[in-house]
């Protein structure tokens, strides 16, 4: 008899596998996840804990990440998508990749006074920071928190360069930073679009926005004069890469100014709880899916050999490329946003501040 899985409404991962430094690992016997039981637990809810840190700029020296400096104000994302690859982080905090990352959310409710101390210190080197390079800086949870928010009041404030990702339409909130910044060539947007699709972006992404209101997210913040492009990523090969060249066009019809595309990377904990999801959700095209992965990633269904972990190995990770090349050139879409202007920074002086002898 096949184990039975449960199916969490609204979540991405179908499971909650113990985080692989944990010295115990429980193991459902088979049959023991039923639907039909009386006694079945109610839908997960999400919790949000903020953290103490000290620092609040992550620093990276990978030779394949086109910035060294970024800032997530949360760890882990209610947006739930099965395939994101920041889901491993959550095993450091002794919680699961599974659906642990998506409903035991960890906020950094200090980071907007860690920015501004870590910007007045002397000989502090302005370069463009990124905002949610591992979690999304706009999902549900900064509705309420503003945490995101703070962080660009801080950026405005010392005229920092900065550059977002996200899948969300609360971006559209921030507007009245976003604009000013824009003027000043200091602010470029990426709007994150899987897949056109919304079915499959129900799955795969169960609490983001539509592709449709994505696009239109584009559109709105083109309009209102700031730089966006459309990072089509990641690229499932037998999933939705058939939607790679569309994303390409809507985008640009859009707004959209640049584009960027990124292979599927399965790191460790994702590989099953990826596997797993595509077997309940796309039993039929879960053997070709895999298949393809493999052979983009030298027979193995993860690869994180810096150069290559992005974009794969081998001629369908080939072919995907020039696809996208080919896309891009047609729709006038540049390889890379716009550099941003680092030149600006300043530090403004508080208001008790001394004024200084010689100025």
């Amino acid at each position: 008899m096949r184990e039975r899985v449960r199916i969490e409404r609204g979540r991405g991962a179908l499971s909650n596998p113990a985080a692989r430094f944990e010295p115990r690992r429980i193991v459902p016997l088979d049959g023991d996840l039923d639907l039909d039981r009386a006694d079945e637990p109610q839908p997960l809810q999400t919790t949000i804990t903020p953290e103490r840190t000290r620092t609040i700029i992550t620093r990276n020296d990978s030779p394949d990440i086109p910035f060294n400096r970024s800032i997530n104000p949360y760890k882990g994302c209610e947006h739930g998508c099965v395939y994101c690859f920041a889901r491993p982080a959550h095993a450091y905090l002794g919680l699961s990749p599974g659906l642990d990352f998506e409903t035991r959310i960890v906020s950094k409710p200090e980071a907007a006074r860690l920015l501004r101390s870590e910007f007045r210190r002397p000989g502090y080197r302005c370069e463009t920071l990124a905002l949610g390079a591992n979690t999304d800086p706009y999902q549900p949870a900064e509705r309420s928190l503003g945490i995101t928010r703070s962080i660009l009041e801080v950026m405005a404030e010392h005229r920092h360069p900065v550059t977002i990702i996200t899948k969300s339409d609360l971006v559209l909130r921030d507007l009245d930073l976003l604009q000013p910044l824009a003027q000043c060539n200091l602010v470029s947007v990426m709007i994150s679009v899987t897949t056109l699709d919304r079915k499959l972006a129900r799955f795969m992404e169960p609490r983001a926005v539509t592709p449709r209101r994505r696009i239109e997210v584009i559109r709105t913040l083109s309009g209102a004069g700031i730089r966006t492009g459309v990072l089509a990523s990641p690229m499932i090969l037998g999933l939705n890469d058939h939607d790679l060249e569309r994303i390409l066009e809507v985008s640009a019809a859009a707004g959209a100014r640049s584009a960027g595309t990124i292979l599927l990377r399965l790191p460790l904990e994702i590989k099953d709880l990826f596997t797993e999801w595509l077997q309940v959700h796309y039993p039929l095209k879960a053997s070709r899916v895999l298949h393809l992965v493999r052979e983009t990633r030298g027979g193995k269904l993860n690869d994180s050999t810096f150069g290559t972990r992005m974009r794969g190995t081998g001629p369908h990770a080939e072919m995907l490329r020039r696809r996208f090349e080919v896309a891009r050139l047609r729709y006038g879409l540049s390889e890379k946003p716009r550099p941003l202007d680092t030149r600006q920074f300043r530090v403004p002086r508080e208001k008790a501040e001394q004024l200084p002898l010689f100025d």
